[in-house]
């Protein structure tokens, strides 16, 4: 068990980690770019802005190319949205040009991008305040050199931080004990899977379902770390290993997401998606043995102060950890409502 100071240190940390979130909300619903090209140099691009009461976002997408500078072909107005379209006609290719929203980087909203090819390629994204700009590349992603997947598992584990709190609430649950090698464990082969299936194209789901799934992974880890299933421990504390494992699976497809930005290269798939997954397990090692060894100062610290922590500190982590995985869940079902509709 992970003793009282622990979690109070812990918890101040998350404090600071769910402050740094911009609003415990969005202002609105997404807005969203959808782009079809229709033939060589000729597309439709529709773009819906939210509305607040009466009131638009000033928010304003832009092609590089120019097109969208002209007055949109038809415009209307839908229930949350104001709706423009532009029928672009002998415009310059849409492939390599660079898509940007002006307004976004001063909102706290994002800009779901859907653009699909003559061929039926897609492209989905998602722009937000701190990236507001994208370039347009119709054709099937290549992949990175073989050797450029192992950086890439690395840095993607280590900049996602909803699948390190996930694992950060794991740890806080099981404390640096035996049982945990096991969980890990369970958790790296779950995501193993999944992550190859997606990758290789044999399983498929929305992304944006997938990362609202991924939220609500972490508040049911968040909810058993709460002193009354502290108390009485629930499966999730029996055999943790089994709650690893199943939601391994949903953060394997999470992870597959950062591939299909970058693709696989043709001849030597198997090999790169190798050195993704190991550089993802390199990077959750290094998160754990980083946890463990600031869990280990902090006992000694507590020690040598010899000061019972406070009550509340044993429930700090769970409401840390459970109140920015909850933003995150309506979030991301906020975004996947929008997208499909």
């Amino acid at each position: 068990m992970i003793r009282g100071g622990l979690r109070a240190v812990l918890a101040g940390a998350l404090f600071w980690l769910l402050a740094a979130v911009p609003a415990l909300a969005h202002e609105v619903r997404p807005a969203l770019v959808q782009i079809v090209e229709t033939a060589p140099n000729e597309y439709v691009v529709t773009w819906k802005r939210p509305v607040v009461g009466d009131m638009a976002l000033r928010l304003i997408p832009h092609l590089s190319g120019g097109a969208l500078e002209a007055a949109p072909t038809a415009e209307e107005a839908a229930p949350g949205f104001v709706v423009r379209v532009w029928r672009i006609k002998g415009g310059h290719p849409l492939d390599g040009q660079t898509l940007s929203v002006e307004g976004l980087p001063q909102s706290v909203t994002d800009v779901l991008v859907r653009v699909t090819a003559r061929d039926g390629h897609t492209i989905d994204a998602v722009l937000r305040p701190s990236r507001a700009s994208m370039p347009l590349s119709l054709s099937p992603p290549k992949g990175l050199a073989v050797s450029g997947y192992l950086k890439l598992g690395v840095e993607h584990i280590l900049t996602g931080i909803d699948h390190l709190l996930f694992v950060l609430g794991l740890l806080l649950l099981i404390g640096p004990r035996w049982p945990l090698v096991k969980t890990v464990t369970a958790f790296t082969v779950a995501h193993s899977i999944t992550l190859g299936l997606a990758a290789l194209g044999y399983l498929s789901f929305p992304s944006a379902t997938i990362e609202a799934l991924v939220a609500l992974s972490i508040i049911f880890v968040a909810l058993e770390l709460t002193p009354a299933r502290l108390r009485r421990p629930g499966l999730a504390r029996r055999q943790p290993w089994i709650i690893a494992f199943t939601f391994g699976l949903l953060h394997g497809m999470a992870f597959a997401g950062a591939l299909s930005q970058i693709g696989l290269p043709p001849r030597a798939a198997p090999q790169a998606l190798l050195l993704f997954n190991v550089g993802v397990e390199v990077g959750q090692l290094l998160f754990i043995a980083a946890a463990l060894a600031v869990m280990a100062g902090l006992r000694a610290v507590q020690r040598a102060v010899g000061r019972p922590a406070p009550a509340w500190a044993t429930a700090a982590p769970a409401y840390a950890i459970g109140g920015l995985a909850c933003y995150w869940l309506i979030e991301r079902v906020a975004t996947a409502v929008t997208s499909a509709s």
